[in-house]
């Protein structure tokens, strides 16, 4: 188990969140981890972190992991602006994750709650939903009353929107 892996189970723990654990190979892609997810009853997310034009906002998007999005349609969506993709450096420094681990763990990381996260609508009505554990190698599961428990321990804004 990595020490990305450990820090989140640690603070799930800490918190009292109740998750599942599944561990694979490293799964950098959602095309890579569609065989693994297939044994796994949830719905699975993509998370993409970008930034504002002018770098002082960052936002982690969240939503189905079949939905498809193109940038001006976010951007329109987000309101938030022209947004481009956070690199790496940003990724590190905000959520402490490599590109192909990006998810809502990060903000264990964001001491000062400086992202905002946009979530889909349609991911209110999951039963189930997961996420890597800042670790593409493992694979995490969550009611969703446990997840949200999550987000607001993080004290992180966050929002539901409608994404399609």
């Amino acid at each position: 188990m990595t020490l990305a892996i450990s820090q989140v189970k640690d603070k799930l723990k800490l918190l009292g969140i109740e998750f599942e654990e599944f561990y694979h190979d490293p799964l950098p892609t959602i095309d890579d981890a569609l065989p693994v997810w297939k044994e796994i009853n949830a719905t699975h997310c993509k998370n993409l972190f970008f930034r504002n034009h002018k770098g002082n906002k960052h936002y982690l998007v969240v939503f189905h992991y079949l939905q498809t999005l193109g940038i001006h349609d976010l951007e329109q969506r987000l309101k938030q602006g022209k947004l481009t993709f956070a690199s790496e450096k940003r990724m590190n420094h905000y959520l402490g994750v490599k590109p192909g681990s990006v998810s809502p763990f990060g903000l264990i990381n964001d001491n000062e709650h400086h992202v905002h996260v946009f979530l889909d609508k349609n991911l209110e009505h999951s039963e189930r939903i997961s996420f890597h554990p800042n670790d593409n190698s493992a694979t995490f599961v969550f009611t969703m009353e446990a997840f949200m428990a999550y987000l607001n321990q993080t004290k992180n804004s966050f929002e539901f929107i409608e994404l399609y």
